[in-house]
């Protein structure tokens, strides 16, 4: 055959057949694939193959064996057309035996032979049954699977068997007795079901089949007798399993048995079929035989299934009742069986079987119910003319379960009726029923809350239900037309009762499509008679007044509100005729205002406005007092149904006082009153209030019958009733008369409020105050007692206010005149205590603050505890008020006009003045004037400018009054000076004018009170204090500039007049206003702060740490930028003042430095000469001091840690701060080459330095030694080094160089020991590109660090002139030769790291200055070509360099310099191109590619180039992608050199760098043009490609199958010669047990080739 010889593909075919089995799936999917391959390919040879495979080895385990026969059923199924007749023979032969070789039964291995015969058999019946049936002999019990594969073949070739089954029945038959293994019976039983199901299928279908004369009768008496030992016997086996196969053979078996057996046998076949039921658990097979026996008896007209009718509904009723999991398809086949069945009895039996269902229904157990009704809903909808006549029947049954508790039953229920109503129950007696039972389900509450969930999955929420019911009154309304007059008016009778609240909007939108379907079409019972004789439904007023309520609260109860508005349009005709046209207008507008509001930003008030407005003006539209009386009558009759809904409640109060404005019986309107009155729940503070608006609305149009109905019930019975005697009567339930009282007062107050103007006056002292104050007063014994109920108060004050707003004069309520002062004050505060502390509306402070002021001056006096809570709570119950004229955000009825708010405001200042006043004349002294000043100071740092401004003048009044009374007996320390000017004088430059001005006058006044106390007579004036006044003007002007001048004027003067002694208070307080509210003042602060530092700093020098201690700590909570700029300013008049000290001071702060240090540090670099002495200082220390110590770590670990020492560490962190400062730039630009060098030299001494354990140990401040653990752990010797070189580039304006470092996480690698020449590298790099002219004095600065003992500076310094050398800019600035020199020196250091860079180095040279390449040819080249020998080089990192290097410069040699190198260098690269090192692979194959161009047209080169070609081709599946991108290269250089145009073109179209490559193809295609251009090499080639199946990696191995894949299956004949099969094939058999997966699968797709 063909050229690859047979033994190669038996070969490659029986490594496939070995390798069947892989224990990888790929592999085995892979080899099962080839398999098929070279069976599609060759069937008969490759079913030979695998026929003797099998033969061969018949041990095989039993999964390889399953896996040969599948790959024979594959061939044979996709290619049995192609297969030659005798190896069909021998293929049925061989699976055959294998099915039967063993006895016993192994299911995969005889189930897979058995497959190969049902395959075959689609085509070759005959051959099959001849085979099968000799091994099917009568009176011997055939194998398991023989009888399996008869089943199998009669399920997949009906046409085929049918014929046959006859014959296989009859020599059946006589071996079911002799079965004794459940195996066998259920094995002869499922062949039995396969039989009848194919026959039936053949009767089905005898137009198509090819023997039609086949009848059923022709197998009943062979089905019969099998039916038999089926049913007599096999059935009552123990084994599950076998009692189902009987089961559903049985079914199956029913419809071909002849009639009078089948009558014969039903009396004991269906009990016993469903006796299973309790035997088994999976239920289906049983309900699916059950249903057959069924069909077939009703089919034949059975008379004896009326005999077995009891037991199967008991049964099948069982079945419907048993869960359905509907995760679990099964059951729920079953539960559709079991209908099926129900459905097949209706029709026959349809009244045992309606009374039977009917009956269970009255069972209340719930899976007894839901199946019930399961069984109804299905005869409703599926046997709808049977179930005609039992509609009535049905309707009184279905009562029951209507009353069942379970959602689970409710949800079957609603299912139920929903049938009930598409098939026209619903319009009968008793629908109506139905119908409620779905509305009361609309209204169900939700179940479940947040965080709890059903267990059960079954579970029917509420939610769930509720929705149901929501869409299946929806549907009534839509589609069940029928159902129309069912539903209108009758579903209005649901709206008013309370329960069904929560069912509200779905009945009203489907009233609103009853409504306006019948108003189209004009249909004339629209039109609803209220009064008919027995209708139940609500009356016209209470509609409007249900639905009006419900829009009050529009979003509750699943957003009623809009859809009781849209109803009320749509019936408006029915409410009153009058009513249409002007709902038509306004409803819309109110529905639009809703659409655009949700809950949170609906405008409560407003709203109820519109809604009230609305019902005042249907009521002067429709003008009717009739109309309108009987509404007031219905509408108050209707109150108590909201008892539960106090809100809803309180607004129809409202509504009702609406309807009594327009009611004109002064008659009515009294007897409504005072059942509004009677029936109120008065301890309801929602209720009270509601009534009382209620009240006020209709007082509006009867003021004088209002309040003689309020006198007349304060009188009444009601009254006396609550009070009881002394209260011992009194029942809990009954209401408290404090209650009652409180609505009388609140009445008045909006009886007031509403009254009409020009009657008002007139009744305010004798009808509305005298009843209050009778109220609010209770005699007992004779004497008034002010009442102790925080009600009545709440009450009394919200009535004044009404009472205050009503009247345009304010009313003043004459002085609560009690003797008990401190009884008094108590109440008093509490009232303060009461108010709002957000807003003013009535003037209850102002009259609490009169009444105290004047209770002052009495004795006895208070305690000072006393004393403090009443300042306490007045201060703060008036200064948080919000300004005058800020707008009342309350309701308009209680606002004030701005008159009288500004009114207020200034009379309730007016009194607090007074009570402080008073509280400060009882004792003037300095702790006096501390004792108010001390709740008063808090208030002057408010972020408010009003609560500053109230509180600034407060305290300019308090000192100026303190001044005018003051008498200085004896000499006394005013001890508080320095504190009250530190607290008042940063506010001399408030945002708020006013406050500057008070704050001038204060520090005025103090100043004053101190030259009193220094005894300076009362008419002494002082020309500096008087200086304050000019002062004052100018604080007018809020420009900064002249605020901060001023400032320092204002500190020179307190400055002149401040006692030594104060000096340090004043500090202290101004450190605190540095932290003050308001920038302005924190800013003022540090304004007087820097003017008293500079005018007696210089007298600091022992408190120049403490002073830097306390602005250290400030620092910490200074949010204010411009205020650490001036913290900075201080440290700098300091440092000018004290220079050594400060830099002594601050080096030895604790380090890591923190932020506060940090900036303190920072603040040295403002000043740009003094910047220049630190910095040379800490340049020159740097130099000399000792950067690390060698120190043994621990006994146990050999080897020395480098520990940093801490002083040049300190500096450096104190370099970068200054340098952080802007205004250093002139200081670090003259010192940028010293800086520079000395940075990176100290980086270079910090990588992989560790801190020093006792870090802080030298640290000046003790308590602060143990720093912050967190800030250590981030603080690191190197990175601190790194920070301050970024900072000096940044500084230098150097930013160009900063960006890319930063982009390229360069800073990162700097500090890594692992890639810190890396980092530099890329520092150089940048400072080449961006900072050129600045680097010859750089470079000149570092040259002495190249000699450095320190091996790590060395390192550094050849890294950072290492990559100049890649840059023109070395030319450019004449600094190349020396550079190159140092390289050439570097090349012999003793430390091998900086031999690489040397190397490297010069190698870039080739990048840099590529012109200068030959000049230094002959020191390069020996330079690379000792770097590729170099001995003492374990990493090959020098010869990696030295081979890249030789690439560069290859770039730019000339021919004559290299020519006789090339081949001498090319035998040196070879070795590495299998070089474990990845780089060094990479480096290599880059060389090769560079070379290939002075190799052009050398017939040697040419050679060489096919030497390497095949490894390069290999490597571009390399696992480094770098390999695989320099071979893309290299082999594109060469491309050339191959010498094949179509190769070469391959390889520049395809090899790119940056494209993918989908190496299959490439490698598929290549093969072709090597065979063609080159068929003499193809021996060398596949030789080399062989070699490559050993080598280390597995992508290498797997390219290398692939490749000889591809050229065997693309190698025409005649060019086999040259292949050495034998190889390729032991290659790839030994690949295909390769230990990598990968390997194996493509070695395997490989010998899929093979053909």
């Amino acid at each position: 055959m063909g050229v690859i010889e047979d033994t190669d593909i038996e070969q490659v075919t029986l490594a496939l057949l070995d390798a069947a089995n892989d224990r990888d799936p790929v592999v085995q999917e892979q080899v099962r694939k080839s398999i098929l391959t070279l069976g599609n390919q060759k069937p008969d040879k490759v079913l030979s193959m695998c026929q003797d495979y099998l033969l061969k080895h018949p041990k095989l385990v039993v999964g390889h064996r399953v896996v040969v026969l599948q790959t024979i059923e594959l061939v044979v199924k996709s290619r049995i057309d192609d297969i030659t007749y005798p190896k069909i023979k021998s293929v049925i032969q061989l699976a055959s035996d294998e099915m039967t070789r063993s006895k016993e039964v192994v299911p995969d291995w005889q189930q897979a032979a058995s497959n190969i015969l049902v395959a075959v058999g689609n085509k070759y019946i005959n051959d099959i049954m001849e085979e099968i049936l000799s091994k099917f002999q009568p009176g011997v019990l055939p194998h398991f699977f023989v009888v399996q594969t008869l089943a199998n073949l009669s399920d997949s070739n009906v046409y085929g068997m049918v014929p046959f089954l006859n014959a296989i029945m009859g020599t059946m038959l006589p071996m079911l007795g002799m079965t004794k293994h459940d195996n066998m019976k259920w094995v002869f039983s499922s062949a039995l079901c396969r039989f009848s199901e194919s026959i039936l299928e053949y009767l089905a279908n005898l137009d198509k089949a090819p023997d039609p004369t086949v009848r059923k009768d022709t197998f009943s008496s062979e089905i019969f007798s099998a039916y038999d030992i089926l049913f007599n016997s096999w059935i009552q086996s123990r084994e599950a399993k076998l009692r189902l196969t009987v089961a559903e053979a049985l079914g199956s078996m029913s419809h071909l048995m002849a009639h009078d057996k089948l009558e014969e046998q039903l009396p004991k076949l269906l009990p016993t079929i469903l006796g299973l039921y309790k035997k088994n658990t999976e239920h289906y097979i049983i309900s699916k035989s059950l249903c057959q026996v069924l069909e077939a008896s009703v089919n034949m007209g059975s008379r004896v299934l009326e005999t077995q009718i009891d037991g199967l509904l008991l049964a099948l009723h069982q079945q419907v009742c048993s869960p359905v999991d509907f995760s679990n398809p099964p059951t729920i086949k079953n539960h559709n069986e079991v209908l099926r069945c129900f459905s097949i009895l209706a029709n026959t039996f349809p009244d045992r079987l309606m009374v039977f269902v009917l009956q269970r229904l009255e069972n209340s157990n719930e899976r007894n119910r839901m199946g019930s009704l399961a069984v109804l809903r299905h005869l409703i909808n599926s046997s709808t003319s049977t179930m005609e006549t039992k509609k009535l029947l049905i309707l009184a049954s279905i009562r029951q379960p209507l009353a069942d508790h379970s959602n689970k039953v409710k949800k079957r229920v609603v299912q139920v009726i929903s049938a009930m109503a598409h098939h026209g129950y619903l319009e009968l007696d008793g629908g109506d029923l139905l119908v409620r039972f779905i509305i009361q389900h609309c209204a169900l509450p939700d179940t479940y809350y947040k965080g709890q969930r059903p267990q059960d999955p079954e579970e029917v929420t509420n939610e769930a239900l509720r929705s149901m019911c929501d869409n299946t009154l929806h549907l009534f309304t839509t589609t069940v037309g029928r159902l129309t007059d069912v539903l209108w008016p009758m579903l209005l009778c649901y709206l008013t009762p309370n329960q069904y609240a929560n069912a509200t909007t779905p009945l009203c939108k489907s009233l609103i499509l009853l409504a306006n379907k019948k108003r189209a079409t004009q249909e004339p019972n629209f039109m609803i008679d209220f009064n008919a004789q027995g209708s139940s439904l609500p009356s016209q007023y209470i509609l409007l007044i249900r639905l009006l309520v419900n829009a009050s609260f529009p979003f509750r109860y699943r957003g009623h509100g809009a859809p009781s508005l849209s109803l009320l349009n749509a019936i408006s005709p029915n409410i009153h005729p009058k009513a249409e046209t002007l709902w038509e207008n306004e409803i819309p507008k109110l529905l639009s205002y809703l659409e655009e509001s949700t809950e949170d930003s609906l405008d409560k008030k407003k709203w109820d406005e519109s809604l009230l407005q609305l019902l005042s003006k249907t009521l002067a539209t429709i003008d009717d007092s009739r109309w309108t009386n009987q509404l007031a009558v219905e509408a108050t009759r209707y109150l108590p149904t909201y008892n539960n809904s106090l809100e809803e409640k309180s607004f129809l109060y409202r509504c009702v006082g609406v309807i009594l404005q327009q009611c004109y019986n002064k008659e009515l309107v009294r007897k409504q009153l005072q059942e509004i009155l009677i029936n109120t729940r008065h301890n309801d503070a929602v209720e009270r209030t509601g009534v009382a608006m209620g009240i006020g609305l209709c007082a509006s149009s009867h003021l004088d019958g209002t309040l003689e109905k309020l006198e007349e019930f304060g009188k009444s019975d009601a009254f006396r009733k609550a009070s009881g005697i002394f209260g011992l009567l009194k029942d809990k339930n009954d209401v408290d008369v404090e209650k009652m009282k409180s609505t009388l007062i609140l009445c008045y107050g909006y009886v007031a409020l509403h009254a009409p103007e020009d009657q008002l006056l007139t009744r305010i002292d004798s009808d509305i105050l005298q009843n209050i104050s009778k109220n609010f007063n209770t005699k007992v014994l004779g004497i008034k007692v002010e009442t102790k109920d925080l009600t009545m108060k709440l009450s009394l004050i919200h009535s004044v206010g009404l009472i205050a707003k009503a009247i345009s004069n304010s009313v003043r309520k004459q002085g609560f005149m009690f003797t008990r002062k401190h009884e008094l004050m108590g109440v008093m505060t509490d009232f303060i205590k009461a108010e709002p502390p957000e807003v003013m509306r009535t003037p209850v402070r102002y009259l609490v603050l009169t009444t105290c002021a004047n209770l002052i001056n009495l004795d006895p006096p208070l305690t000072e505890n006393e004393n403090f809570d009443l300042l306490k709570t007045c201060l703060n119950g008036v200064y948080g008020l919000p300004t005058a004229d800020t707008p009342d955000k309350g309701k308009d009825e209680e606002a004030l006009d701005p008159q009288q708010r500004e009114v207020l405001y200034s009379d309730t200042f007016n009194a607090l003045h007074e009570l402080l006043r008073n509280v400060l004349a009882r004792d003037l002294s300095p702790d006096g004037l501390q004792a108010v000043f001390k709740h008063i100071e808090s208030w002057l740092s408010s972020g408010q400018d009003h609560e500053r401004e109230r509180a600034v003048k407060t305290t300019a009044h308090l000192l100026q009054f303190y001044l005018d009374n003051l008498s200085v007996k004896n000499l006394v320390t005013f001890h508080n000076l320095g504190a009250l000017v530190g607290r008042l004088a940063p506010r001399c430059t408030d945002p708020n004018p006013e406050v500057r001005r008070a704050a001038i006058d204060c520090i005025y006044s103090l100043m004053y009170i101190q030259l009193r106390y220094e005894g300076f007579s009362l008419d002494y004036k002082d020309d500096s204090v008087e200086a304050l006044l000019d002062v004052r003007e100018k604080l007018s002007n809020p420009d900064h500039s002249v605020l901060y001048k001023t400032c320092s004027e204002l500190t020179k003067i307190i400055s002149k007049r401040l006692p030594q002694q104060q000096l340090s208070t004043l500090l202290f307080m101004l450190f605190d206003g540095l932290v003050d509210s308001q920038s302005n003042c924190s800013r003022a602060s540090s304004v007087i702060l820097n003017t008293l530092l500079k005018n007696r700093g210089a007298g600091l020098q022992d408190l120049v740490p403490e002073v830097l201690e306390v602005l250290h700590n400030r620092l910490q909570v200074i949010g204010e930028e411009q205020v650490k700029v001036a913290i900075g300013q201080s440290i700098l008049i300091l440092a000018t003042q004290h220079l050594q000290t400060v830099v002594n001071t601050l080096v030895a702060y604790p380090l890591p430095y923190d932020s506060w240090s940090c900036e303190m540090w920072m603040a040295l670099g403002a000043d740009s000469s003094l910047a220049l002495q630190i910095m040379e200082m800490i340049i020159e220390k740097l130099n000399v001091m000792v950067p690390y110590v060698d120190k043994k770590e621990s006994m146990l670990r050999p080897g020395l840690t480098k520990v940093a020492t801490s002083h040049p560490l300190a500096m450096t962190c104190a370099l970068r701060e200054m340098m952080l400062n802007g205004q250093s730039a002139d200081a670090v630009a003259h010192l940028l080459p010293k800086l520079f060098s000395a940075l990176l030299v100290r980086l270079g001494s910090s990588v992989g330095v560790q801190l020093p354990k006792d870090l802080n140990s030298n640290s000046i401040i003790s308590d602060r030694k143990a720093t912050n653990k967190n800030s250590v752990i981030n603080f690191d010797v190197c990175g601190v080094a790194v920070e301050a070189l970024r900072v000096l580039l940044a500084r230098a304006q150097l930013d160009a160089v900063v960006k890319p470092l930063d982009q390229e996480g360069a800073w990162d690698k700097m500090k890594d020991p692992q890639q810190h020449t890396t980092g530099v590298t890329l520092l150089s790099r940048a400072m080449a590109k961006h900072a050129g002219p600045r680097l010859p004095a750089i470079v000149e600065s570092l040259c002495p660090s190249l000699c450095n003992i320190y091996e790590c500076q060395r390192i550094t310094v050849t890294a950072f002139f290492s990559e100049l050398l890649n840059h023109h800019v070395a030319t450019e600035l004449m600094i190349l030769d020396m550079l190159m020199n140092n390289m050439m020196e570097r090349i012999t250091d003793t430390c091998g790291t900086v031999r690489m860079l040397a190397v490297r180095g010069l190698g870039n040279i080739a990048v840099g200055s590529p012109e200068k390449v030959n000049k230094y040819a002959k020191e390069l080249l020996a330079a690379m070509s000792s770097g590729m020998e170099e001995k003492d080089d374990p990493g090959k990192l020098i010869t990696l360099e030295a081979m890249s290097g030789m690439s560069k410069i290859l770039l730019y040699l000339d021919q004559k310099n290299v020519n006789l190198l090339v081949v001498y260098i090319f035998m040196k690269i070879k070795p590495f191109l299998e070089n474990e090192n990845d780089e060094i692979r990479c480096a290599s194959i880059m060389l090769l590619g560079n070379l290939s161009k002075f190799g052009s047209g050398e017939p040697v080169f040419k050679d060489q180039i096919h030497n390497v070609l095949v490894s390069l081709l290999l490597h571009l599946s390399d696992p480094n992608p770098h390999v695989v991108k320099a071979c893309k290269y290299a082999m594109r250089i060469c491309a050339p050199v191959v010498g094949s145009e179509q190769i070469s073109a391959m390889f520049q179209n395809h090899l790119l760098e940056e494209k993918g490559l989908h190496y299959g193809e490439f490698i598929n295609d290549l093969t072709k043009y090597l065979i063609q251009d080159f068929p003499g090499m193809l021996n060398f080639y596949h030789i080399t490609v062989v070699q490559f199946f050993k080598s280390n990696w597995a992508e290498i191995r797997a390219s290398a199958a692939m490749f000889i894949g591809f050229l065997l299956g693309n190698l025409p004949d005649e060019h086999f010669s040259h292949m050495n099969m034998g190889s390729v094939t032991k290659g790839l058999v030994m690949l295909l047990q390769d230990p990598d997966p990968l390997v194996r699968v493509k070695a395997a797709e490989a010998m899929g080739h093979f053909h």
